[in-house]
């Protein structure tokens, strides 16, 4: 304590100095904090548009033009859910009927449109959202009701749903089902946007559906991708793995991998920049303040104070004074970065590491910065010091 309280005496006898020295590795340290920060909001930004465009997604068929038609088993979306790192998993059936706007229309026509039976968990495995409407419960899924795809719905000449009653009907199979839903336009699963989705054990009682999934949808963890696509045949089918075919992960995948690694690099550059030049100003400072006090160097040397005592007593100082600046620094980065990424709005993403290297970064470079000062100040003989008074 009572070295503490010598080291404070330098900061209350100059306090200008001692803020504008205090400013100077704050600034330092906020640099620091906002040069880390605002490129991992945008870094998070951008990533987040990136697993949008399916990443962390496989998509699995059956062979085809094969006689027999080759078919996926109606147990392999219970058999994928087992692999651990797998999130989500649904899929999609071909009905092989037709739909039409009305009985009036061609039974022949079915607009190019394809009807699909649908588990209800398969908006999350495509990243997909209603545009209009509801999608499929439990409830729904059991009665003759169907929903949408952007593009089927604009063929059918269905725009809106507004759940009124009765809500607009198409025909399927002879038989009128209700339009519960409309789908945005799904990017990873185009194939979606030109399908009527009918609820998987509608499907079977009413349009002779054998329950055989036609695409299965997989979301897994991103980094046990390839380790998931390895085993994911195998799994679906284990007698006749040959039949089953799974896409390679997204090129978009790639780029965000690349997109990481750059980033990192770039962060830790531009925050070891920020920390040497907060360093330059808090030695600098020390320095000027040795030569302002080499006559309170001499007296306390000529008093009895050993040069141990002298070199503790600057250094305490430096980094008193580099933790300051440190705190006030690391709260500015804290602040500018929140500001400008809600502006932007990115999500707001600080890394706890340059919170803490604020602090510890600011510490580190006080008692650097500190180490030449201190040592010339003890090294000063009573004698030189109290000649220059």
């Amino acid at each position: 304590m009572d070295l503490l309280g010598l080291g404070l005496i330098g900061l209350r006898t100059r306090p200008a100095r001692a803020i504008l020295s205090a400013l100077g590795i704050a600034v330092g340290i906020a640099t620091m904090v906002v040069v880390t920060g605002i490129p991992a909001s945008s870094q998070a930004k951008l990533l987040e548009t990136l697993t949008a465009l399916g990443t962390n997604t496989l998509q699995a068929t059956a062979v085809q033009d094969q006689d027999p038609p080759a078919q996926l088993p109606e147990s392999a979306m219970g058999m994928v859910r087992r692999i651990g790192p797998v999130t989500a998993v649904s899929g999609v059936g071909n009905t092989h009927t037709r739909v039409r706007r009305n009985d009036r229309t061609d039974e022949t026509d079915g607009s190019g449109l394809t009807v699909l039976a649908g588990q209800i968990d398969l908006l999350p495995a495509i990243n997909a959202r209603v545009r209009s409407g509801k999608w499929l419960s439990p409830a729904t899924a059991a009665f003759p009701t169907v929903v949408l795809g952007s593009v089927a719905a604009t063929r059918l000449g269905i725009t809106e749903v507004t759940g009124r009653t009765p809500g607009p009907q198409v025909m399927i199979a002879d038989r009128l089902f209700t339009v519960i839903g409309i789908l945005a336009t799904t990017p990873l699963s185009p194939d979606i946007d030109r399908s009527v989705l009918v609820g998987w054990d509608t499907a079977r009682t009413e349009l002779r559906f054998d329950g055989h999934p036609t695409v299965l949808y997989i979301a897994c963890e991103e980094s046990q991708l390839e380790a998931v696509r390895g085993v994911l045949a195998e799994t679906i089918s284990p007698e006749r793995p040959g039949q089953v075919v799974v896409t390679r992960p997204s090129d978009a995948l790639a780029a965000k991998r690349a997109t990481e690694s750059s980033l990192s690099v770039l962060f830790l550059a531009l925050a070891g920049v920020a920390l040497v030049v907060g360093g330059i100003g808090v030695a600098n400072t020390m320095v000027v303040s040795v030569l302002e006090r080499r006559s309170e160097i001499g007296l306390r040397r000529a008093l009895g104070a050993t040069r141990g005592q002298i070199r503790g007593q600057f250094l305490t100082e430096s980094v008193v004074l580099a933790t300051i600046g440190g705190l006030a620094g690391t709260l500015l980065g804290l602040l500018a970065t929140v500001g400008y990424a809600s502006w932007q709005r990115w999500p707001i993403v600080i890394p706890a590491s340059s919170l803490v290297a604020g602090v510890a970064g600011a510490v580190a470079v006080g008692v650097l910065a500190g180490v030449y000062p201190c040592v010339r100040a003890a090294r000063m003989t009573p004698t030189q010091a109290l000649a220059t008074v």
